[in-house]
């Protein structure tokens, strides 16, 4: 009672933000790009979801989650992909994460309208006319649900583009231009027509892709209003305080209102568990210079830096100008 009370009342000068359509609980829920999707600016990431990781929630407790954050308070996005969980195993195969989301909407089939789901098709050469369609009736089988509220590519299908994700590799692979469209490379072309007509069908109702360079978020953005087709409507990308690229390479310039007008959805905002501070009194294992040390905390690791497989892929987020400006 007084806490809505307070969100209303809250809500007023809220309404004069750009993009902000209604306060709930008081988290901003906007609209993405130019679409009718409203999103709430806090979301629910998902790829450990149900995974093998050494600290993943098991479903009862994703549902308490989602009981907790669309149920109980303001925040109605959940951000998944039909490749989660990351990591997958025995008894927790790739799509579980879809199928967690699925059950909890399947107790209250109210619930759907209450819940934005963006989820993602598989990048690289998955991504054609064909299997977009395939993968996407796959995830909605998962999802029990006959619409998807943001489908995105999960990373470029374009092999010669890189991840985008600040603990990949970013270099731009020239060698695989010659080859890609003979591998069976899709086109941008073909990408913005497959995604506008599934949103005719109402499957879905906007799309985008993550992990997208400027240069292949620009041209996707131009082909499809080129062509008087949807226009994407959220790019999702490595974002966070000490991984700002997505300011300094001309994407966020592109996105904005005043240009071409495309939400953003930022994931690893906590730079890989680095700005919690967990990692300053003790370094991440794989830095441990001390051989007994680092084994030892390998076995009972804080996060994914104590992995010795992706912490050495994060070592963005660990360098010294990183560090210090998390102890600021």
């Amino acid at each position: 009672g007084s806490r809505r009370a307070a969100a209303e009342e809250a809500e007023a000068p809220m309404r004069m933000m750009p993009g902000v359509v209604r306060v709930v609980d008081g988290i901003r829920q906007r609209r993405l790009g130019g679409s009718d999707v409203v999103v709430s600016e806090v979301g629910l990431g998902t790829q450990r979801w149900a995974s093998a990781d050494f600290n993943a929630p098991d479903e009862a407790l994703c549902h308490k989650m989602l009981d907790r954050a669309v149920l109980g308070s303001g925040v109605n996005l959940v951000d998944t992909a039909e490749q989660y969980p990351i990591p997958s195993g025995l008894g927790r195969p790739e799509g579980a994460t879809e199928e967690v989301i699925g059950r909890w909407l399947a107790k209250d089939r109210s619930r759907r309208s209450k819940l934005v789901v963006a989820t993602k098709i598989t990048g690289g050469l998955n991504v054609n006319a064909k299997n977009i369609r395939k993968d996407l009736e796959g995830s909605l089988r998962r999802l029990q649900t006959d619409y998807v509220d943001v489908y995105l590519t999960h990373w470029s299908f374009r092999i010669s583009q890189p991840q985008q994700n600040w603990g990949q590799s970013l270099q731009y692979r020239t060698d695989a231009e010659p080859y890609a469209r003979q591998r069976g490379q899709s086109s941008f072309e073909e990408v913005c027509r497959t995604m506008d007509q599934l949103v005719r069908e109402g499957k879905i109702r906007g799309w985008g892709c993550c992990n997208e360079s400027p240069y292949g978020a620009t041209r996707l953005v131009a082909t499809a209003k080129g062509l008087g087709l949807t226009p994407p409507c959220a790019f999702q990308n490595d974002f966070s305080m000490l991984n700002r690229r997505c300011e300094e390479n001309g994407l966020f310039e592109m996105m904005s209102p005043f240009n071409e007008g495309v939400g953003f959805m930022a994931y690893n905002v906590l730079a890989g568990g680095f700005l919690t501070g967990k990692y300053l009194d003790e370094p991440a294992a794989v830095d441990n210079a001390n051989a007994a040390a680092a084994a030892a905390r390998s076995m009972t690791p804080r996060g994914r830096m104590d992995d010795y497989s992706w912490g050495r892929t994060l070592y963005r987020y660990r360098s010294e100008a990183a560090t210090e400006a998390t102890r600021r």
